[in-house]
């Protein structure tokens, strides 16, 4: 899946078929923050570190977003919030091909 066809899924009733950082995301994109959030919360690797960094920041809880940032091993973010969910949506699109090849 492309970052274009990932944006387009957006219009459906239900997130594609991806990984749940994917998922959390999507639902971020849909102004569902908190459903995002409790999908973020549930995902004990770095990638869900930083999903979970990235909607503390968004939300405002920039202490917290840093402790998710350092456990995603990514530094702090300090670009348009906008274009840190494109970077992070694109990362996990690749990587999430890398898996399937």
């Amino acid at each position: 899946m492309t970052l274009d066809e990932f944006q387009a899924s957006l219009s459906d009733a239900n997130p594609p078929n991806l990984s749940p950082p994917l998922i959390a995301l999507w639902h971020d994109a849909r102004g569902e923050w908190d459903k995002a959030h409790n999908v973020a919360q549930d995902i004990d690797d770095e990638n869900g570190s930083w999903v979970h960094a990235y909607l503390h920041r968004k939300e405002g809880d920039l202490g917290n977003a840093g402790y998710w940032y350092r456990q995603a091993r990514r530094p702090t973010a300090a670009n348009a919030l906008s274009d840190e969910w494109k970077e992070i949506v694109a990362t996990l699109l690749r990587e999430n091909t890398k898996g399937r090849a």
